[in-house]
């Protein structure tokens, strides 16, 4: 059976975790479409924590008799990685967008000092007066 003192300490770890995050979309410092995963993980660590009987019926199917909680644990790092993943796949598209959008810039200060020097030599042609 998980020890009492176990489930406190993760409830009140996964409250903090869910209140946090919160927080941060508050604050505008946390877009909301990239919260639901820390959300999720929060909300399932919570149910986990307080349904202790859950919690040892899940670790009974996952074959860990000696340490429930370590079902916790297992838990947490698994939406963690899924977080990592997610940030990952939108890192990567946004280093593309970055490349594509040098490659604009360049192409644009080229036909702009292109412009400019046609503009130069037609003023410099044109005779004063």
């Amino acid at each position: 059976m998980t020890p009492v003192r176990i489930s406190i300490a993760a409830a009140i770890g996964s409250a903090l975790l869910i209140l946090i995050v919160l927080e941060l979309i508050r604050g505008r410092r946390l877009k909301e479409r990239y919260a639901l995963l820390w959300l999720a993980t929060g909300v399932v660590l919570l149910v986990l924590s307080v349904w202790r009987g859950g919690l040892n019926t899940i670790a009974a199917w996952l074959g860990v008799s000696g340490y429930p909680p370590a079902i916790l644990f297992a838990a947490a790092i698994m939406f963690v990685i899924a977080v990592l993943l997610h940030y990952s796949t939108v890192l990567s598209r946004l280093t593309d967008d970055n490349v594509l959008l040098a490659q604009e810039v360049a192409l644009l200060r080229a036909r702009l000092d292109a412009l400019e020097q046609a503009a130069d030599r037609e003023a410099t042609a044109r005779p004063a007066g």
